[in-house]
């Protein structure tokens, strides 16, 4: 487990990670993955009992996590690589021919850290309830966790899954959406509304947390702690993280444009300059 000053300055060499492995190749999605560091900084570097060391699929004795949202892939590949999953200098692969990092996720290539291939969106939540039953019938204390987009909710496929969880009360499950209010089309409010999450989620019997300060990231440990406190009380948990896309870098906040556009040269050094390296760059 690292000190909050580790993490810190994890969370800011993650994001030059982000940034130089999609202007590599051209392609990839770093509006979203920015927005998502401390999530995922948190969740590995101080939240979840896992063992990088000894990766097995079915993560027995071990808490798991599911990326529903595949797409912000270099985040999780960052995270992954810092935790000690895989060396660091294979974030140099991302998106190459005949990597294990792809765009997205996926299981073929045996990447460790990645139990479940999540480029189609809406399915992740099913995964995790899945494993969270499992973890329930071995008698396994281990703790489930998973993140959406906010856009990744006009998938119906959620919502059959919320409805399940509750009925079948999997209580040991954290579910986390990034409720950043952006989609690849636009504001998530202008190509389809979502309403009140926080009423829906509780209408089909959640328990509904709301982080408004996701890219904090004392507020994100606090959030996941808070919502350890839940568990075990006969419902599923989901955490409504506000947080903001491109976070970290000024001109990349504000706007859906870089939800799937990669940095030219130009813009690269601009987004590098304000983020100071902190471990070395791979």
């Amino acid at each position: 487990m690292k000190n909050t000053a580790e993490l810190k300055s994890l969370c800011t060499q993650v994001r030059r990670d982000i940034l130089r492995m999609v202007h590599a190749v051209s392609s990839g999605h770093p509006g979203g993955s920015l927005g998502c560091v401390e999530y995922l900084v948190a969740l590995y570097g101080k939240v979840m009992q896992h063992d990088p060391a000894h990766f097995t699929m079915d993560g027995r004795n071990e808490d798991l996590f599911f990326l529903s949202n595949g797409h912000i892939s270099p985040v999780f590949y960052s995270v992954l690589a810092h935790s000690g999953y895989f060396p660091v200098s294979e974030l140099n692969t991302f998106r190459k021919l005949n990597t294990r990092l792809q765009g997205h996720p996926t299981t073929h290539d045996g990447l460790p850290g990645v139990r479940i291939a999540s480029g189609s969106l809406g399915q992740g939540m099913s995964v995790a309830i899945g494993a969270a039953l499992a973890k329930k019938l071995n008698h396994d204390a281990g703790i489930i966790y998973s993140l959406h987009g906010d856009g990744e909710l006009q998938e119906g496929q959620i919502w059959e899954a919320a409805m399940y969880a509750a009925a079948h009360k999997i209580d040991n499950y954290i579910a986390t959406v990034d409720y950043n209010g952006r989609q690849i089309d636009g504001d998530t409010d202008q190509v389809l509304p979502l309403g009140n999450l926080k009423a829906k989620f509780e209408a089909f019997g959640w328990t509904v947390l709301e982080n408004n300060a996701g890219n904090a990231l004392d507020h994100v440990i606090a959030s996941f702690e808070e919502a350890k406190k839940h568990l075990g009380k006969g419902k599923p948990v989901i955490v409504l993280m506000k947080t903001e896309m491109g976070a970290g870098v000024d001109f990349m906040m504000g706007t859906h444009k870089w939800h799937g556009s990669a940095p030219n040269d130009e813009q690269l050094q601009k987004a590098l300059s304000q983020l100071p390296v902190t471990l070395g760059d791979y």
